[in-house]
């Protein structure tokens, strides 16, 4: 499997072949598809995994409200030592826009329910009225493509980026923004807030 998110991640689902995955895991082609029926399911499977250890990392539960915006944090901390999972999230996630891309459904549901997670979590950690969730929803979305432009901007110089500092001071900014009466300057919650 390993094998397979290595291919993807180097050239893309259209570039990637069977037999390329195949002669790199010692195996037929035929011996691929015997487990994995298609190319399709193969990297469904290859990004399912990738989220399996996502959600291993978090233990028994989700973080909720502030603790979840400073899980995202240290997934970005975390991803900089994961260029492989980085570069096949980046590349698969842009090659989905296309016609037909066998991932399309995934991402689209991917981001469905991180931008939930992170609209959620915003709206706790702001004390955001539940009516008010077109400002958490668009907060969400900037949070997820500073996230995702960061990865692509540290996979091409990993010297001149720091994905987690760079996303601890958008959700900083977003809490001071969207909660001035709850956090101060610099994030932190003030006293009675």
């Amino acid at each position: 499997m390993h094998i397979a998110m290595n291919t993807f991640a180097a050239r893309g689902y259209n570039n990637a072949s069977l037999a390329e995955i195949a002669d790199r895991a010692g195996l037929t082609q035929a011996g691929v598809l015997h487990y994995f029926r298609s190319k399709a399911l193969l990297l469904t499977s290859v990004l399912e995994l990738r989220d399996q250890s996502g959600i291993e990392q978090l233990g028994a539960g989700r973080p909720q409200g502030l603790a979840f915006l400073r899980h995202l944090v240290d997934t970005a901390l975390r991803n900089a030592e994961r260029e492989g999972i980085v570069r096949l999230y980046a590349v698969l996630s842009a090659e989905s826009v296309t016609d037909d891309h066998p991932a399309q459904d995934y991402f689209r549901d991917r981001y469905d329910g991180l931008r939930a997670f992170v609209a959620d979590a915003l709206r706790e950690a702001c004390e955001l009225p539940d009516e008010d969730t077109e400002t958490a929803e668009n907060a969400a979305n900037a949070v997820i493509a500073v996230m995702d432009g960061l990865q692509v901007q540290w996979l091409l110089a990993p010297g001149s980026v720091d994905m987690a500092a760079s996303t601890d001071l958008v959700v900083t900014a977003l809490l001071t923004s969207l909660a001035p009466h709850r956090f101060g300057p610099d994030g932190e919650i003030r006293p009675g807030g």
